[in-house]
């Protein structure tokens, strides 16, 4: 399996909402490695990294994102796979 690393930075009404633990579980339901953490502007970025269709999924995920967020915008950026394992929330 060749892996793919996206990187997302997420817009909109996307802190207080749950945006990250949500993401956490579902990136590990999609085998899908990586991080996630809130910004100080207000917005979410994470990065995924896994099977191409799988990090795939997570970028279409973080353009909803859970109930509760509004997401305006997603910007994202194709990185080199970094051997990232697990997911975890960032501080």
């Amino acid at each position: 399996m060749e892996r793919v690393h996206s990187r997302v930075v997420v817009h909109g009404v996307v802190q207080g909402v749950f945006f990250r633990d949500t993401c956490r579980r579902t990136a590990l339901g999609h085998d899908v490695a990586g991080w996630v953490r809130n910004l100080p502007n207000g917005t979410v970025e994470a990065a995924f990294e896994g099977a191409a269709d799988a990090v795939a999924a997570m970028v279409d995920w973080a353009h909803h994102g859970p109930d509760g967020a509004s997401v305006t915008r997603v910007e994202l950026r194709q990185e080199r796979p970094e051997g990232l394992e697990g997911f975890e929330i960032r501080a």
